[in-house]
């Protein structure tokens, strides 16, 4: 039995047999088609020889029903900017929220039996509980796991069960109180973020390097026998540390094709709401359109709602997550500091850092910057491209493009006070560390800033964040965005930085402090770099602790950072020794 034939047992069993043709009318298929799929259903006993429904044919429909229904609300919407205080699923359409809508029309199709996978802002969702009767199940591990995890949750609630999205309008009732095999719907749209197709046999096939395919819908229904084999995928692929960030629906394929067959459903029938202008193509009166950000954009621009466009989530950053929008036409990026970011870097010390650096073409072009909140406005350039750390070319312009600032000689009334920050972002994490040799290692840092200390120093406006994601080239210039870490420091300790976040080896290291020195490099020049690689290694795995307190995983990256530290205090006490003997 494939699709086809269930489709004309479906319309037989709720509309009875009448004739051939009005089949082929319900169903769109050509009478032959019709004629073989009826002979199939006769030999396999689920229709008589007059077309009526045989008992085998009255238990499948019964064994086939749909139970229940799991609704996934668990994800931080983080493309839904500049909204972040409302869940998806909780977003209003006509003054309804879309989950309820959801729930409402599960109702109607006799499905009461409901679990809601819940985590960000999870106590939002509390009141569904008493109003709808459904039961929410919480997933503790949201901020760094995906739908695969939230699914695996609920895995063995999956027999004759609905998955569905919290955040789709559908304007017309998806569910209903028969189904007679398994499907995931799509439309008849093409989504570049698609990965599976439908063929001729109306099955759902993973396109591989194709770009693109039928847009997915996330809504699906798992027949028992179905259901068991998604079962044991979801706990298979929950296992893996590679599948921490995946969607569910990687559960449902068997090699290259979808368990469940393709359910097409019209563009027109759903509406999915992933991002601020969805919401508001759709209904452009809900009331979570009315955003401070949105509203600060048309204070700064002086514009009305209708003059901002194209809003949409650039990807999250380490400390900030970026939001761009173009207003009448001419694009900017909108920063937002991230969970934590404010406590972590002084905002009035950064705009004393953005004035020192008007006029001098280094940096990016700021039409808005607030010391209060972080909020910072600035052109975007679409053709601006990150730096390649694999590159030589590259790399050495950005290290001669942080030469060049560190020549300037700007000051700022603040300084990176590498003690000062070590005490604070400790104090922040306030929580044993994660590292078991941290006393250790610790105390060689601590010795490391003690002899930094000691030494003569130059100072400089010093960036101390030059990540290469931070050097942006556009049209042959460089730029170097993003200063809430700024401050009055050594040249070296940029340098440094660099080199660290690019995770260098000792050798590229020495040859970068070369091409900064012109080959002049002396071994107390080496030591600083080393040793600022060091404490900023160790810096910044606390950083990230911290960071983890607050639903943000670093995990790797912190063990890298840490690793770094470790490697480079050995680099700098060597140098250390060296320039002590000349």
């Amino acid at each position: 039995m494939n699709k086809r034939d269930w489709i004309v047992f479906a319309v037989i069993s709720r509309n009875g047999y009448g004739n051939h043709r009005e089949i082929a009318k319900r169903t769109g298929y050509s009478l032959g088609l019709v004629n073989s799929s009826l002979k199939k259903l006769m030999e396999e006993g689920y229709i008589d020889n007059y077309f009526y429904i045989t008992d085998k044919g009255r238990e499948y429909i019964e064994a086939s029903k749909p139970r229940r229904a799991v609704i996934l609300a668990a994800g931080m919407g983080l493309r839904m900017v500049p909204i972040n205080k409302t869940p998806k699923g909780l977003l209003t359409i006509s003054g309804q929220p879309l989950i309820e809508r959801i729930i409402e029309q599960m109702h109607e199709a006799g499905i009461f039996e409901i679990y809601v996978v819940v985590g960000y802002m999870m106590e939002r969702f509390e009141y569904l509980r008493d109003k709808y009767g459904v039961e929410l199940v919480i997933s503790k591990e949201f901020p760094y796991r995906d739908s695969l995890h939230s699914l695996n949750l609920v895995a063995d609630k999956l027999d004759n069960c609905y998955i569905a999205p919290s955040n789709v309008w559908f304007s017309r009732n998806p569910f209903s109180r028969t189904e007679f095999f398994s499907w995931y719907a799509v439309s008849e749209y093409v989504d570049d973020d698609s990965f599976v197709r439908m063929n001729r046999s109306l099955e759902l096939i993973y396109t591989g390097d194709e770009k693109g395919g039928n847009s997915m819908l996330g809504l699906c229904y798992l027949l028992k026998e179905d259901a068991e084999i998604v079962r044991g995928q979801l706990v298979k692929l929950d296992k893996q540390r590679k599948f921490n960030r995946e969607i569910w629906e990687q559960a449902l394929f068997e090699g290259n094709k979808m368990i469940p067959y393709a359910r097409v459903m019209l563009g027109q029938s759903n509406y999915a709401i992933r991002t601020y202008e969805e919401l508001r193509d759709l209904d452009s009166e809900s009331q979570h359109l009315d955003s401070k950000r949105i509203n600060l954009i048309r204070e700064v621009f002086n514009v009305e709602m209708d003059d901002i466009t194209d809003i949409s989530a650039l990807s999250k950053g380490m400390t900030n997550r970026l939001m761009r929008f173009s207003v009448k036409g001419k694009p900017y990026l909108f920063r937002v500091p991230g969970e934590g970011s404010n406590e972590l870097t002084s905002r009035a010390q950064e705009v004393d850092v953005y004035n020192s650096l008007k006029e001098t073409g280094l940096t990016d072009i700021v039409i808005y910057m607030s010391a209060e909140t972080g909020y910072k406005i600035s052109e975007f350039w679409e053709n601006a491209r990150t730096c390649d750390i694999h590159n030589d070319e590259d790399v050495r312009a950005c290290i001669m493009h942080l030469r060049k600032l560190h020549s300037m000689k700007l000051e700022v009334g603040h300084t990176f006070d590498l003690t000062e920050k070590l005490d604070l972002y400790e104090r922040l994490r306030d929580g044993e560390p994660s590292f078991s040799d941290y006393d250790e290692t610790r105390e060689k840092v601590v010795g490391l800033i003690a002899l930094l200390n000691v030494l003569q120093k130059e100072s400089c406006l010093c960036h101390v964040d030059p990540v290469s994601d931070n050097f942006l080239f556009v049209n042959g210039k460089i730029h170097l965005i993003d200063w809430e870490y700024a401050g009055m420091s050594e040249k070296h300790i940029d340098i440094a930085m660099f080199c660290l976040y690019a995770d260098y080896d000792v050798k590229y290291v020495n040859h970068l402090i070369d091409v900064y020195f012109d080959g002049k490099a002396t071994n107390l020049d080496r030591f600083k770099v080393f040793a600022y690689a060091s404490v900023g290694g160790f810096l910044w795995s606390v950083w990230c602790e911290y960071k983890e307190k607050k639903g943000v995983s670093f995990s790797e990256y912190a063990m890298q950072q840490y690793r770094y530290s470790k490697k480079s205090y050995r680099e700098a006490m060597r140098y250390f020794n060296a320039h002590g003997k000349e």
